[in-house]
């Protein structure tokens, strides 16, 4: 039987989330299956049509 609101993450005891953004955030490489194809996606067309749409960060 549960306790209503209250959950337990094996993942997120282990710090693994954290974990994962720093590495996306140091890298630029995205860690979720959704990020990454969005940023191969983008690779592709950008090379197919010759366009650099490379987001600046201030």
């Amino acid at each position: 039987m549960k306790i209503p609101g209250l959950s337990f993450s094996w993942k997120r005891a282990l710090g693994i989330p954290e974990a994962k953004k720093k590495f996306s955030r140091a890298t630029g490489i995205p860690t979720s299956r959704a990020g990454l194809e969005h940023k191969v996606g983008a690779l592709i067309v950008g090379a197919v049509l010759g366009t650099n749409k490379k987001k600046k960060r201030r």
